[in-house]
């Protein structure tokens, strides 16, 4: 045959191979945990959803569940490949949605499918940024519960003649939410005092101080903690409506002689009340350090005369903490490579070992009686029971391309 022939004949086939390309990617999930599973988030990476809709495009996708019905979604572009200069959609990371198994449920089944439209805006759970206006805070939230950490500005010595506050601290903050709509902004922007009382939203009524507040790390060494101080840069990588991640990189600290660093990659997901994060220590040499994570043992605000009670078990920090005012409030660790448990005058800690350059994975967060849906201490170390069997066994996807 003529290459002219040949190439007629490839020009002639095309539109078949073209309509008898997958119309959609179906994704199957699967576990094996008898619990609900509330907003368990699935992760697809970019390039199997790309190979089955090629040129699916982010804005032009649906996803839906077993029933047809649109869910939300976000696909990020936390990805090696960063450009997409022939406008193809390889450039993306991962589709991000969330599934709410139900107390015996075991599987069900998401199609992903190009459409002819825009894909709607789905309204955020989660946000992360920066907040320079507040002394280089750092704010980010679900819709469960707010966070925040302190930056350099914080730590800076108040210049000569100038009112400023000072704290030096790698600890994290908790800001309790009663509302499932965004608040970072609404209280960086009502005040400081403002977001000190609960005016219908929620209130910043954790103590941090010095301490590790809710989750911060530290080296543990000779029966000694030796934390770092304030972040010293921060980098935002996604920001929902599903997922925020981000990261925040601390400087060199002096542990027991040896020079640490650190960065912390969180993971913010809809519906939870804990928030992934993987520490990453760089140091000189091979040999393992221990990790220390915290919960401050005086964590109300003052004149609260609070009865604190604490659980250590296996993988599981738990504070329940009963307060005169404001509701109760419980705090919690899951470190699932944990390893034992300790104490100094600040903060109660549960201990895992790290290795330079490998990210230990940790758990931690908090919930506030005035939300409504965890009210008792029973409820909290169920919950945390739950989120720790979660970690442990997590669900498992297998994709599909179909007509």
């Amino acid at each position: 045959m003529k290459t002219t022939s040949i190439l007629a004949a490839l020009a002639a086939a095309l539109p078949a191979i073209a309509a008898s390309a997958a119309e959609r990617l179906t994704i199957t999930l699967q576990h094996d945990l008898d619990i609900a599973r509330p907003a368990e988030t699935v992760t697809v990476p970019w390039s199997e959803v790309n190979k089955a809709l090629p040129h699916a495009l982010v804005q032009k996708i649906a996803v839906r569940d077993a029933s047809g019905r649109v869910v939300p979604h976000q696909v990020t572009n936390v990805a090696p490949q960063a450009k997409d200069p022939q406008n193809i959609g390889v450039a993306y990371g991962e589709l991000i949605f969330q599934h709410s198994f139900k107390p015996g449920e075991k599987s069900t089944t998401y199609t992903v499918e190009k459409i002819d439209g825009v894909a709607p805006v789905f309204a955020a759970q989660t946000f992360a940024r920066y907040v320079p206006e507040r002394l280089d805070d750092f704010g980010w939230e679900n819709d469960k519960i707010g966070h925040r950490t302190y930056g350099p500005a914080l730590a800076a010595p108040a210049p000569a003649g100038v009112v400023k506050e000072v704290l030096v601290t790698s600890g994290l903050d908790l800001w309790f939410k009663r509302v499932p709509y965004p608040i970072v902004d609404r209280w960086y922007n009502k005040g400081h005092d403002h977001y000190h009382h609960d005016e219908g939203e929620g209130m910043d009524m954790y103590n941090v101080g010095r301490s590790r507040g809710a989750g911060g790390t530290g080296v543990w060494e000779g029966g000694k903690l030796y934390v770092s101080t304030n972040y010293a840069s921060w980098k935002v990588l996604a920001n929902g409506p599903v997922r925020s991640i981000f990261e925040l990189s601390y400087a060199a600290w002096d542990a027991a002689g040896l020079p640490v660093t650190e960065t912390k990659r969180f993971t913010v997901d809809a519906g939870q009340q804990l928030d992934m994060i993987e520490s990453t220590f760089s140091y000189a040499g091979d040999q393992p350090l221990t990790i220390a994570v915290g919960l401050n043992k005086t964590p109300s605000d003052k004149g609260q005369s609070p009865q604190v009670s604490t659980r250590r078990e296996g993988k599981v920090l738990l504070q329940w903490v009963e307060q005169s005012s404001n509701g109760a409030f419980g705090t919690a660790v899951i470190i699932p490579a944990a390893q034992g448990f300790a104490e100094d005058s600040l903060n109660e800690l549960i201990l895992a070992p790290a290795t330079a350059g490998k990210p230990l994975r940790y758990y931690a967060g908090g919930a506030w009686s005035r939300a409504g849906e965890v009210t008792t201490r029973e409820q909290w170390e169920t919950y945390i029971a739950n989120a720790a069997a979660r970690a442990a066994n997590p669900v498992r996807t297998t994709l599909a391309a179909s007509k």
